[in-house]
């Protein structure tokens, strides 16, 4: 029997439970050592005098309360090539006990709405090549994995020194 789920925005006095979805997020990609943030981080990215970022929660009832499951959390990037904003879903994750419940594919489908019903001209997001059921559950959903994109990064020094004009060797 399939759990019943409701997918709803986040809201203030959600950012420790977004957090807690994160770091199991991190945990999965294996990627602990990188998660730094804060739930006080988030609350001001998500609801700040200038917000950055929307969220999804998926919670369920238990006991009585509702608990967060899963959350999409997304912002806009834009396309020159196509003069309009995209929606860029930069994590989306449903604990693992809660998977195969259409959980994923709820939150998944809200961002896409979202991105059409704000005449976005794409919805775009990245996956990491190891996750074979993020990439089947994607492709599933009738997206194209575009292999020949690499994603770039500078963070930390390496970012200070690039705004400074200098390398970081």
């Amino acid at each position: 029997m399939k759990t019943a789920f409701k997918v709803r925005d986040a809201r203030p006095g959600d950012a420790p439970a977004i957090y807690e979805l994160v770091r199991e997020l991190a945990a999965y990609e294996k990627l602990t050592h990188v998660c730094t943030g804060t739930p006080e981080q988030l609350h001001e990215h998500l609801w700040g005098p200038r917000p950055y970022i929307e969220a999804l929660l998926a919670e369920v009832e238990r006991g009585g309360r509702m608990h967060a499951v899963g959350f999409a959390l997304y912002f806009h990037n834009y396309s020159t090539f196509l003069a309009q904003p995209g929606l860029y879903l930069e994590d989306l994750f449903v604990l693992p006990e809660y998977r195969r419940n259409g959980i994923g594919e709820a939150l998944f489908r809200e961002v896409a709405h979202r991105a059409v019903e704000r005449g976005c001209g794409r919805f775009e997001w990245a996956v990491l090549d190891w996750n074979t059921p993020a990439l089947d559950f994607y492709r599933n959903l009738g997206a194209t994995i575009m292999p020949e994109w690499r994603i770039c990064r500078a963070t930390g020094s390496t970012l200070r020194a690039m705004a400074a004009g200098g390398t970081s060797a």
